[in-house]
């Protein structure tokens, strides 16, 4: 053992030595190229927001389509020779150029039989323009720290930055009178950048700022709200996302598993870190082998102390009759369960979110117009008392199991 000893430091200071010299010379460079590729975790990817889609479009399924539409949607149409009939909405982010005329065609059969088209480019196919008659057109950005804003128009955000940008493409020419205006940016003045386009018995919606979409701005501060805003305008049913010009996998669409270690390994100076920690572990079980394992003792597991913490709790609110605190305290659970629920903006409980509520619970408009009439009338006082406090708990527990 005392011969192996010197011999095993050695090798493990070579092997500590080469990954610190190699991961010096090594200089990771971040790539800035606009792929929009599902599974690149490049800034300009969308892996997260391919990620995502699954929690946005929960009991749907998801498919990824990597063929043309031409090919894809005839075949999973009404006496193709698809495994299925294609309903739902079709996603496009980046890359639109590749749609051929026959494609174009067939995505809007498609939605002129009741399903919905996004489509976040840059601009579009010259059939595309041609057939719903518009125009874009680019504004480009003079300002030194390249912002533009961006604002929905009918879901309170108002203003979503969006950096590193070389300037601004909006639609110069539309019809105002059939079209409906979703959307607008703005570098000096603002543009409409997001129109839904009635077609048929669906809808297409068109939107011209892409990098919304991509990983970087995905996880800056709270841009996120602005996709999930974008998203919210399609209806709630399967979903096909658009990856023809990426890497072709089987035709259902399924996207192919890789390794969740790869991509790990090919960063260099995990991958010294990870053999390092292999040829130690090793090297532990070979001299570890023969020694005997030590007791192990027994721990009891830690008691559940949440009934009593519950008690000591309402014991406080009830000794010291804090009604108001109580009641705000529920007033906050509850709409931070309708924003998370329901993804719907809670900051302004008017009568538009009041139609919006219902209509996404399924409850009936006068039972949720009295919960949250009820809660304004709560916020606007400053004495509550204990029926204030039981009447709430009824009506929240009411909208619960109605």
């Amino acid at each position: 053992m005392k011969k192996i000893l010197p011999i095993l430091i050695i090798i493990v200071a070579l092997v500590i030595t080469a990954a610190v010299v190699i991961g010096v010379k090594r200089t990771k460079t971040v790539n800035w190229e606009e792929s929009f590729n599902e599974k690149s975790n490049e800034p300009y990817g969308l892996s997260i927001f391919y990620k995502e889609l699954s929690n946005l479009f929960k009991d749907f399924k998801i498919r990824t389509v990597f063929h043309q539409p031409s090919s894809y949607l005839s075949a999973n149409s009404e006496g193709g020779y698809g495994k299925h009939v294609a309903e739902g909405s079709y996603i496009i982010i980046g890359n639109s150029d590749y749609l051929e005329n026959d494609s174009i065609d067939e995505l809007l059969n498609f939605v002129d039989a009741g399903n919905t088209l996004f489509i976040s480019d840059y601009y579009f196919s010259q059939k595309i323009h041609d057939t719903l008659d518009i125009d874009v057109n680019y504004i480009p950005n003079e300002k030194e720290d390249s912002i533009s804003h961006q604002s929905l128009k009918y879901i309170g955000i108002e203003s979503t930055i969006i950096d590193k940008n070389g300037g601004d493409y909006y639609f110069s020419r539309f019809d105002s009178i059939n079209f409906n205006v979703l959307g607008y940016s703005k570098i000096d003045y603002k543009h409409a950048n997001f129109i839904q386009v009635p077609f048929g018995d669906g809808n297409i919606y068109l939107h011209l700022e892409p990098k919304a979409f991509t990983n970087y701005n995905i996880l800056k501060e709270d841009r996120y709200k602005y996709v999930e805003g974008l998203i919210s305008y399609l209806p709630e049913n399967n979903v096909y996302f658009d990856s023809y010009t990426k890497i072709q996998t089987g035709y259902d669409g399924e996207v192919e598993k890789e390794s969740n270690l790869s991509w790990f390994l090919e960063q260099l100076s995990f991958r010294w870190a990870w053999y390092t920690a292999l040829i130690f572990g090793i090297l532990f079980m070979i001299f570890n082998a023969k020694r005997r394992q030590r007791i192990i003792k027994i721990i009891k597991p830690l008691q559940n102390t949440t009934i009593a913490f519950v008690k000591t709790v309402s014991n406080l609110y009830f000794d010291t009759q804090d009604h108001k605190n109580l009641i705000d305290k529920k007033i906050t659970y509850f709409l931070e369960k309708i924003r998370i629920d329901y993804n719907l903006d809670t900051s302004t409980l008017n009568d538009e979110f009041i139609v919006k509520l219902a209509a996404k619970t399924g409850k009936k408009k006068d039972d949720v117009k009295k919960l949250i009439n009820y809660i304004n009338s709560l916020r606007s006082k400053d004495d509550l008392f204990e029926d204030n406090l039981i009447k709430l708990n009824k009506l929240i527990e009411a909208f619960y199991t109605t």
